[in-house]
């Protein structure tokens, strides 16, 4: 087979390759006549040119054609409808603009994977019909598609997986994608979609992952998904209503946050299986029901933004915040990678070939949302594989913070913040070594901080502003780090960070406190001194006046002469 290597592959004696050496043209880069060429690989180069009018005419037996990660511009020619051969192309990642060709979507029937996401390409999707029939993979994302999706890939059958999310995309989910019976991956998030999801949709048997976040869809949640389904990405919608016992079904990842979903959380959760489950953001009300203590191997859990009460489960502590158990040729083991959505446990009946799309675009394209160390970050891939945590905050659960939780040993980040609770600070937290983010604010908590946390090494943030603590604030370890934020609305905690020093568990004023009363005190003695400076320089003032011979000095005495007779007589 005839093959171009990229100008990272060239070694040793090898002459550099077509398309390899940067130059004005990316014309001049190709053979002058037709030529027998059947892969073509110059991805990940500099490459900033036009992107060649003729290249279908000059390589029209190419097979295998990736350009991504360049920076390619000017609109897809014409010509690479003359492609016939050609079952692989990649053009994501550059600056292409302008629709897309009719002769590519009816001249290219052979093509398999078509990948042009990260770009600028604009129009709408397909409103007439098209001939890619053999068609597995699409992704248009991150484009500037817009107007409703068309009807024009009725006949890509075997489509597996569908991807034109971050577009501008308007209307309602067209009904007929429910007809793309092999479909096992469907990402329509960030458009302007309207409307509920269809039904034909959800009857998708194979359909493993479902990305339909932040659009306009609105009306009741499904009451149940395909029994392979097992991503769903419904946040940041309009969907209201109660959630269905039956929605999750096999789901592995459920992301509801930001609906207006109301009622109580249904017992779904006996689904053993689930990942991440994420509940932010909506009207949920009642209690957390035990039997989200029976949740294993679960990372991510976010129940914030509600109005959920009652008191928090003991029993949370037999939930297992840890790796999952996979299994790998019939022996149970741990995805090491961190990857393990990308594991066969959840994508292993997609039969996707690797040249298509590979362990590293399945992990890409699952990213979810947590927040940790008071920012809201987004982990994907590796950096979610080891991401776990517990969001409680902003309900109105009362009742005292069960010490079991400091079980939760494999836990990184833990909120319960802005609730009604009461009681103690758990000693049994010190037992969470890996955590990395703990928040407490806006408690009713009272007592002392537990000298036992400063054993957490890993602790980055910690705050339990806003609520009656008392007591020294302890120094060691990470809490060495924290400044007055982390402990303000608190008046009765003492010591560093704060102004308040400590004697025993009583306070007293610090060197600042009695520094400022000695200024006062020496400005109160200035006072007196001042007054009684002034008074003595008056009467030096008066005696020396009246030491020189004068009407007024003559007149003074005569009155001081008269006064000192008339005392004299009223003795006598």
């Amino acid at each position: 087979m005839s093959m171009i290597k990229t100008s990272r592959e060239v070694a040793g004696n090898e002459k550099p390759c077509l398309l390899c050496q940067k130059s004005d043209s990316a014309r001049d880069d190709l053979p002058k006549s037709a030529h027998s060429l059947l892969l073509l690989d110059a991805s990940a180069n500099g490459f900033s040119q036009l992107f060649p009018h003729d290249i279908g005419w000059i390589l029209p037996n190419l097979r295998h054609l990736n350009l991504s990660k360049n920076s390619l511009q000017g609109n897809l020619p014409s010509s690479l409808g003359n492609m016939k051969k050609m079952y692989f192309l990649d053009l994501s990642h550059n600056v292409l603009y302008g629709k897309l060709p009719r002769s590519l979507t009816m001249g290219c029937y052979s093509l398999m994977f078509l990948k042009l996401s990260h770009n600028k390409l604009r129009g709408n999707i397909f409103p007439e019909p098209t001939n890619l029939t053999s068609l597995q993979v699409l992704s248009l994302d991150n484009n500037q598609f817009s107007g409703r999706i068309g009807d024009g890939l009725l006949n890509s059958s075997s489509m597996s997986v569908l991807d034109l999310s971050n577009n501008y995309l308007t209307g309602v989910i067209p009904g007929w994608i429910g007809n793309l019976y092999g479909l096992s991956m469907l990402l329509i998030s960030n458009n302007y979609l309207e409307g509920q999801i269809p039904v034909s949709l959800i009857a998708i048997s194979f359909l493993v992952l479902l990305d339909l976040s932040a659009n306009r869809l609105s009306g009741d949640l499904p009451h149940r998904f395909s029994s392979d389904t097992r991503i769903l990405f419904l946040q940041d919608n309009n969907f209201s209503g109660t959630i269905p016992d039956t929605v999750l079904g096999n789901a592995s990842i459920l992301d509801l946050r930001n609906n207006r979903l109301s009622g109580n959380i249904p017992k779904f959760v006996s689904n053993q299986k689930i990942y991440i489950l994420l509940l932010r953001g909506n009207n949920l009300t009642g209690s957390i029901p035990s039997q989200m203590c029976g949740l294993t191997n679960i990372q991510l859990l976010d129940l914030s933004d509600n109005r959920l009460n009652g008191s928090i489960p003991s029993c949370f502590s037999n939930i297992s915040f840890s790796f999952p158990t996979l299994q790998h040729d019939g022996q149970e083991g741990y995805d090491n990678a961190g990857l393990m959505f990308v594991s066969s446990d959840i994508f292993g009946g997609m039969g996707l070939d690797e040249e298509f799309f590979s362990t590293e675009d399945l992990g890409s394209v699952i990213e979810v949302q947590f927040a940790a160390k008071l920012r809201y970050d987004s982990y994907i891939g590796v950096t979610l594989g080891f991401m776990f945590g517990l969001d409680l905050s902003e309900n109105e659960l009362s009742g005292e913070i069960p010490a079991e939780l400091g079980d939760l040993v494999d836990i990184r980040a833990l909120n319960l913040s802005h609730n009604h609770l009461s009681g103690v600070i758990p000693e049994s937290f010190s037992n969470m070594e890996d955590l990395e983010s703990l928040d407490l604010s806006f408690n009713l908590l009272h007592g002392q901080i537990p000298s036992q946390l400063t054993k957490l090494s890993s602790l980055a943030v910690f705050n339990v502003s806003y609520n009656n603590l008392s007591g020294i604030i302890p120094l060691k370890g990470q809490f060495s780090t924290f400044d007055e934020t982390s402990y303000i609305g608190n008046p009765l905690l003492c010591g560093q960070p704060t102004n308040r020093g400590c004697n025993g568990d009583t306070l007293k004023e610090t060197p600042a406190d009695v520094g400022e009363e000695e200024e006062d005190v020496i400005d109160i003695v200035s006072f007196y001194w001042s007054i009684i400076a002034a008074y003595v320089t008056v009467l030096l003032g008066i005696l020396a006046s009246l030491s020189f011979d004068s009407s007024w000095s003559r007149t003074w005495f005569s009155v001081v002469d008269a006064f000192i007779h008339k005392v004299k007589s009223l003795i006598s």
